[in-house]
């Protein structure tokens, strides 16, 4: 496999920042919109050292159809893996059993091991209970075993995680950073909120719901020929702000929202390296508010510079793959002052829009039915305001909509569960802005 130092197929990065740098006399809060895109070459062949577990939940619940749809999808991933790319196959029940290597450690993919993981997922079987704690250390471990490259899992579940709460969350923070996670959820008995720790953790795409076990092999396949679309890993976003500043959070907010601010990690100094996971050719954007010291008319201030790194390994220097930065003005002119970058305005909907539809649903589910209204009518207003109409589809067959642009809806009785949970897995996906001006690419300290 190449050595990342070759930079073998690697993406080219851009950094974007959209913002209005004035603020006013007494304003300390600064909001950028940082976009960062990615283009590189069509991946063949090993071009990129790769690695895919696939962890297919065999607990009792997945009897009957469902396993054997799981076995379906689980094929079509092995199908979809490149021909040199590392791979496992893990059956989760009470605990993480191998099912192709018959080992504790990855295969590469070539025609024989191809087919013999093909014939080995006919062994899975339903049976036993439901430990996700348990199929991520294994995972881990597992990926432990190679150097470097883009490592990827999929996660397919069921039902409700049955390990005790406080022991899943330590496992989820030692797992964290060391490869990345997608996960589905198949049917109506699993938990939203559980999936999402996992994509919160791992930097996944966020967690999505298979109404139809039916549907397994087009996702399966989706997700596994995404991953392999990935051409370097552990991408850092590094924060650097001038002294006295405070970061009041740094969100990625496209393609959808998860929070990085206390994934920061300093590794020089009066900066973090906020973790972004593999990339391939992609956009993301990124929601970035930094406090500073307030100044007088005029006075000018980087606030931020924001890099796109690749951390050096076994003492290699780090590599700044793009870069930009966030400024902040003073002044007295009111109209300035107060103008909000339709970037950071869209955004900062898009990121109340999640929250109001999770509070509403939370709220239902309770059977506060006040709240619930109060907030998946904030949520119907916002979906319309931004145009987010996938949202407000979804968002229909919870409520009777009477006003869109105020927000005013009625619950609706008897919801379809399956409803209820698409909507919940789909709150965080946003729609994207395009930027608006040119890319601040400028050198800055640090």
């Amino acid at each position: 496999m190449p050595d990342r130092a070759e930079h073998v197929a690697e993406p080219e990065f851009r950094v974007q920042v959209d913002q209005n740098r004035f603020l006013p006399l007494g304003g300390r809060e600064v909001h950028a919109v940082v976009g960062v895109t990615s283009s590189g070459p069509v991946l063949v062949g090993s071009d990129v050292q790769a690695s895919q577990v696939i962890i297919i939940d065999t607990s009792g619940s997945m009897y009957g159809e469902k396993i054997n749809a799981a076995k379906k999808a689980a094929r079509a991933a092995v199908e979809a893996l490149r021909d040199g790319v590392r791979f496992a196959v893990i059956a989760g029940h009470r605990q993480a059993e191998m099912i192709y290597p018959p080992g504790d450690f990855l295969a590469t993919v070539d025609p024989t091991t191809r087919a013999e993981a093909l014939d080995a997922v006919g062994r899975l079987r339903a049976d036993g209970g439901t430990r996700m704690g348990a199929w991520l250390t294994r995972a881990a471990a597992l990926f432990a075993t190679v150097e470097g490259g883009v490592k990827h899992a999929i996660l397919l579940t069921d039902g409700q995680n049955n390990e005790v709460a406080a022991e899943f969350e330590r496992v989820l923070a030692g797992v964290s950073g060391r490869f990345v996670c997608d996960c589905r959820g198949v049917g109506t008995d699993w938990k939203v909120d559980e999936l999402r720790k996992i994509d919160s953790a791992l930097l996944g795409g966020g967690p999505g719901i298979i109404a139809d076990p039916a549907d397994m092999v087009a996702d399966f396949r989706e997700m596994t020929r995404a991953s392999m679309g990935k051409a370097v890993a552990d991408v850092a976003l590094r924060l650097w702000t001038p002294q006295n500043a405070v970061v009041r959070y740094v969100k990625q907010v496209a393609p959808t929202v998860l929070d990085l601010t206390d994934r920061g990690v300093e590794r020089v100094p009066q900066a973090k390296d906020h973790p972004t996971g593999s990339w391939g050719t992609e956009s993301r954007d990124y929601h970035v508010c930094v406090e500073v010291p307030s100044g007088d008319p005029g006075r000018q201030l980087r606030a931020g510079w924001v890099r796109v790194v690749l951390p050096g390994v076994d003492g290699a220097p780090d590599r700044v793959l793009a870069s930009g930065n966030i400024l902040a003005e003073w002044t007295s002119d009111e109209n300035r002052a107060t103008e909000i970058d339709p970037r950071v305005a869209h955004y900062t909907g898009q990121v109340e829009l999640a929250r109001a539809i999770q509070d509403g649903l939370e709220a239902r589910r309770a059977g506060d039915e006040d709240t619930a209204t109060t907030r998946l009518g904030r949520a119907v207003a916002l979906a319309d305001e931004s145009g987010n109409e996938e949202t407000a589809r979804l968002l229909r067959k919870v409520v009777d909509v009477l006003d869109p642009v105020t927000g005013t809806v009625r619950l609706k009785p008897g919801v379809d569960k399956i409803d209820e949970m698409t909507l919940d897995t789909n709150s965080t996906r946003t729609v994207r802005t395009r930027p608006s001006g040119p890319d601040d690419g400028a050198p800055g300290p640090g």
